[in-house]
């Protein structure tokens, strides 16, 4: 939905510090020419959420009527024979929910020859988040998870137990905190944040969340007192 998405890959595509440029989506916006285009921007992959090949399950997982996985499963194939973006299919497991839908999710990945780079599948256990939706399903414990994952391994000769290693993922020198918790600030609001009454806002050259910030508008300078200072995640209230 973001509108200069084709832009921000191809200018995070020439960052020399950058190597691989990934997107997470579930594909249901995605079309042939925005695929041309972002694969002709420099676009290294797409992890693309799919949890049912059933339609009507599909639409029960999505929450909508129109999602249309005959549409998705096109696009997916068109990834894979007609651009050079890599395609790893992440389904979400839902206990007793898509347990029968995961094994056809993984024949489809390799029939379509997803995974020319990277795995081409990595299947994701279930975690509920506050703010995320929250499905009647029994948390699965890792030991089961994974204990299912490689008999999937053996049946399919595929990679499915995945590791940092295998995306190139490294520890790295952390970037310097630019703030302290409970610091007050000045900050410049440039645009609305995630969730209702957020904002984003840029100060000492990185953007922050501010909460409770209720109707004010881009382009305000405003004080906050920074709550949160996390792994380069910087929120203020």
């Amino acid at each position: 939905m973001y509108p200069q998405l084709v832009e921000l890959v191809e200018r995070l595509s020439g960052n020399e510090h950058v190597r691989i440029i990934s997107m997470q989506t579930n594909g249901a916006l995605l079309n042939k020419n925005l695929l041309d285009n972002l694969g002709k921007a420099g676009l290294s992959r797409i992890n693309m959420s799919i949890e049912a090949l059933d339609n009507d399950l599909a639409k029960s997982i999505a929450g909508i009527d129109s999602y249309d996985i005959e549409k998705i499963l096109r696009t997916a194939e068109y990834i894979v024979k007609n651009t050079e973006i890599d395609l790893l299919i992440a389904p979400v497991w839902l206990p007793g929910i898509n347990d029968n839908e995961i094994p056809k999710l993984i024949e489809f990945a390799l029939k379509i020859g997803a995974g020319k780079k990277w795995p081409a599948l990595g299947i994701q256990k279930f975690l509920p988040h506050k703010n995320g939706r929250k499905p009647a399903v029994k948390v699965m414990d890792w030991g089961t998870f994974y204990s299912q994952l490689e008999e999937w391994e053996r049946k399919y000769k595929t990679k499915l137990v995945l590791s940092p290693h295998d995306f190139g993922s490294h520890d790295s020198k952390a970037l310097p905190r630019m703030f302290k918790r409970y610091e007050k600030v000045k900050v410049k609001v440039v645009g609305p944040g995630w969730m209702k009454g957020e904002k984003l806002a840029v100060a000492r050259d990185r953007v922050l969340t501010v909460v409770d910030a209720g109707n004010i508008p881009s382009g305000k300078e405003i004080s906050v007192r920074i709550e949160r200072v996390v792994d380069g995640i910087y929120m203020g209230r």
